[in-house]
């Protein structure tokens, strides 16, 4: 899912997304650069982020990872999905975010909640978590007029042998992907890194959705695989921001997508998970504006 990219109006006498309590013209304005100065040498379609600009990524990020924590409390047997979109939305209106999914390209919920077999964009309903289930919640946030986008995968009760698997190995997929962001690094290298460890765990990758550039939109350039060739790709330069949130299947990567025109389940009907962060590339390697710990 892509859409048309802007660069974000912040007006002079706003506060300043640097949250130094001052007006933007008595603050970053006098250091940010044009958007049309920021872009990438080898894709001009792909915008840098200026030093203000991360801030207010980070800033979104900081209500995201809130979001998340309020989810995660609130997690139990009986809770119907409808339950946490209810959450999420409340919870970012109040403290002045807006959730990106709303409405998105048709999208009718605040959130996406994926259970079990169920890989991506999972519309919240009257559908109750149930012992053993897994849940993947999906947060992203516009604060400020930037984005940032995060998700996690969580146990219902106890689980089973096959959720624990899935679940470790979709958390530390998106680790080795991290681990491979720095300068002169490729797209293809974080594909690569974690096609190699899911897929040596006896997983596969799903191939129909990728991780994506963030903060000015939803769904920026560059698309992010989570499989590849080391070396093949646009190349990592300081000031790129994208999601790194790879789908992880216990069983075969094949997918259907459901009558509702948004869920993907695996064809097979086997457990999915997935955990994503929004990642910056900074001069010496990355940095997380969405971190916790995998």
């Amino acid at each position: 899912m892509t859409q048309p990219i802007r660069s974000v109006k912040i007006g002079r006498n706003n506060p300043c997304p640097c949250n130094s309590g001052k007006k933007y013209k008595k603050c970053c304005l006098v250091n940010s650069s044009s958007q049309q100065d920021r872009r990438h040498p080898e894709n001009a379609r792909i915008k840098l982020k200026s030093t203000i600009d991360i801030q207010g990524i980070r800033n979104a990020g900081k209500l995201v990872l809130q979001t998340l924590q309020l989810v995660e409390d609130h997690l139990k047997q009986g809770i119907t999905t409808d339950s946490i979109n209810t959450l999420v939305h409340e919870f970012t209106l109040k403290n002045n975010g807006i959730p990106a999914p709303l409405n998105y390209r048709g999208f009718p919920k605040s959130v996406c909640t994926s259970i079990n077999e169920q890989i991506c964009h999972g519309i919240p309903g009257t559908r109750v978590l149930n012992d053993g289930d897994i849940i993947n919640v999906d947060v992203t946030t516009i604060l400020n007029g930037y984005y940032a986008d995060a998700n996690k995968t969580f146990f219902i009760g106890e689980p089973s042998a096959e959720a624990k698997k899935i679940v470790d190995v979709a958390r530390q997929s998106l680790n080795e992907g991290i681990q491979m962001v720095k300068p002169d690094n490729t797209l293809g290298d974080i594909g690569w890194a974690i096609q190699k460890y899911s897929q040596g765990q006896g997983c596969s990758v799903v191939r129909e959705f990728v991780g994506h550039g963030v903060g000015f939109e939803f769904h920026e350039a560059p698309q992010v695989p989570h499989f590849g060739s080391k070396n093949a790709g646009t190349r990592l330069v300081p000031g790129m921001v994208f999601t790194i949130e790879p789908m992880i299947n216990l069983g075969g990567r094949e997918l259907i997508i459901l009558d509702d025109k948004w869920t993907a389940i695996t064809k097979d009907r086997s457990l999915s998970a997935q955990f994503e962060q929004t990642i910056l590339v900074t001069e010496t390697g990355w940095e997380s504006l969405t971190p916790y710990p995998l």
